[in-house]
């Protein structure tokens, strides 16, 4: 149980993704999604599998602006906890957003320290976006740029998670 390769997500892999994000939803550190959020979003995903080909990890990286994306649905199956999984898929997204010309990533985590480790800090100035930018990011329909500019509409959806940032 130490080989896994991170590659781009197929259709084939949203329910393995469903089903690694299900037991993050119930303990409320990840929100669950419909299975169409997936197929919609799927060329935002990489996965992790193992030797035998099974899904052992998930991540999505969501171009929110020009210089600004989000890190989503990072999970990892628990038996893989502490392997590096989760760091491999992370370097991933980072890389794919380094090669979109995206200056700033984001994400909502209780894993601060996980995130800590890859060049993250906690956002001591929750609006990381000039008015303007978020004039048209209020335009958009996605919960999670809903989410990113602390909108009230998705406070109950709200986890209590910190929100992060790196720039590069």
């Amino acid at each position: 149980m130490t080989s896994f390769t991170v590659r781009r997500a197929r259709t084939s892999d949203v329910k393995s993704i469903r089903e690694l994000v299900k037991p993050l939803a119930k303990d409320r550190v990840l929100l669950e999604k419909e299975a169409v959020a997936y197929y919609e979003n799927l060329q935002e995903f990489f996965v992790a599998e193992d030797e035998a080909g099974a899904v052992i990890g998930c991540g999505g990286l969501h171009v929110m602006w020009e210089d600004i994306a989000e890190v989503r649905t990072l999970a990892t199956d628990g038996a893989w906890r502490g392997k590096g999984v989760g760091h491999q898929i992370l370097d991933r997204l980072l890389a794919e957003a380094r090669e979109l010309g995206v200056a700033r990533v984001f994400c909502l985590t209780f894993e601060v320290d996980f995130f800590l480790r890859h060049g993250f800090s906690v956002m001591e100035e929750q609006s990381a976006v000039d008015p303007e930018v978020y004039s048209e990011l209020l335009r958009s329909t996605d919960e999670g740029v809903a989410e990113f500019l602390d909108l009230a509409r998705v406070k109950p959806n709200t986890l209590g998670n910190t929100r992060m940032i790196v720039r590069f």
